[in-house]
């Protein structure tokens, strides 16, 4: 049935180092500004080419939604492409969803790129950009592969560098849907614009990535809807002495040094304030680029 397949694709998980709401557009779509950061929590896709043109997808960890952007991915590039060809998608979750981790929009990205190759279509990124917009706002990031400042709804994208960091991430139990927060009457939608040339300025200079920069607008109105999410925040804090929620989801992040920090067990540490049943947390460091940046050069 499978002719081809490519296997123990990462599909990374991001941080959204700072998001603000810079205001809105007519047809009510929430202008964005905010540095993206893709960070080495991933899920894992295997991808099989089929030559009766059927779609499938199969999940080897949590169950997903029948229809998930992985499958949507598919469907569309199959549609775009007028290939005969199908796959079979097998997913191995990892990053919690309803996070603000873009889990579900890496994985699209991931499919975008695996069947770009498997099914022989060879489309340059720039091909392959307007389709991951039809996807998702976030998903974009993912295909463009390099860390990024984000303006617009998420399309126009400026990659920078990012020195590698570690930072410790938080997930609650509960999660949160992006609707609930955008339609907040507590959300602020009016921060000032940052220019681009004089935040690649400050970032230039010594000590800035260190630091804890900006904020994140959607965080007061996440923590009205989801206590958790202050919890987290709060736990964070304790720890680390800094903490922000991520992109419109429950999960809260941390800052913990530069490159040179070691790995942490987040089974036995910390033993005296352990994370609350049911949540996650991870140790993650940063990456310079998606692993799979190069298959759409």
């Amino acid at each position: 049935m499978s002719t081809a397949g490519l296997y123990d694709l990462p599909a990374p998980a991001k941080l959204n180092l700072f998001l603000h709401v810079v205001g809105r557009r007519a047809d009510g779509f929430h202008l964005l500004q905010s540095v993206f950061v893709l960070i080495d929590w991933a899920d894992r896709l295997h991808v099989e080419r089929r030559a009766d043109g059927r779609l499938q997808r199969r999940d080897l960890g949590p169950a997903l939604p029948a229809e998930d952007l992985s499958l949507k991915a598919a469907r569309l590039l199959q549609a775009e492409s007028g290939t005969s060809l199908g796959a079979d998608i097998s997913v191995d979750k990892q990053v919690p969803w309803a996070a603000g981790l873009g889990g579900g929009s890496s994985d699209a990205a991931t499919t975008l790129l695996a069947l770009n190759r498997l099914w022989g279509l060879h489309w340059p990124r720039e091909r392959l950009l307007p389709l991951a917009a039809r996807l998702g706002a976030d998903v974009p990031f993912f295909v463009g592969g390099r860390n990024a400042f984000v303006e617009g709804i998420g399309e126009r994208l400026t990659p920078i560098e990012v020195p590698r960091q570690w930072f410790a991430v938080v997930k609650p139990a509960a999660g949160l849907a992006t609707a609930e927060i955008f339609t907040h009457p507590r959300l602020a939608r009016d921060t000032p614009a940052v220019i681009l040339s004089g935040f690649l300025a400050d970032a230039a200079k010594p000590g800035f990535w260190g630091a804890v920069w900006g904020r994140n607008d959607l965080q007061l109105a996440a923590e009205d809807r989801c206590p958790e999410v202050a919890q987290a925040a709060e736990w964070l804090q304790r720890h680390f002495g800094n903490s922000r929620m991520t992109g419109s989801g429950s999960a809260v992040f941390a800052r913990n040094g530069m490159d040179d920090q070691p790995d942490v067990n987040w089974a036995t540490w910390p033993a005296e304030d352990p994370l609350p049943p049911g949540w996650v947390g991870r140790m993650c460091r940063s990456l310079d680029r998606h692993p799979l940046v190069d298959w759409a050069d």
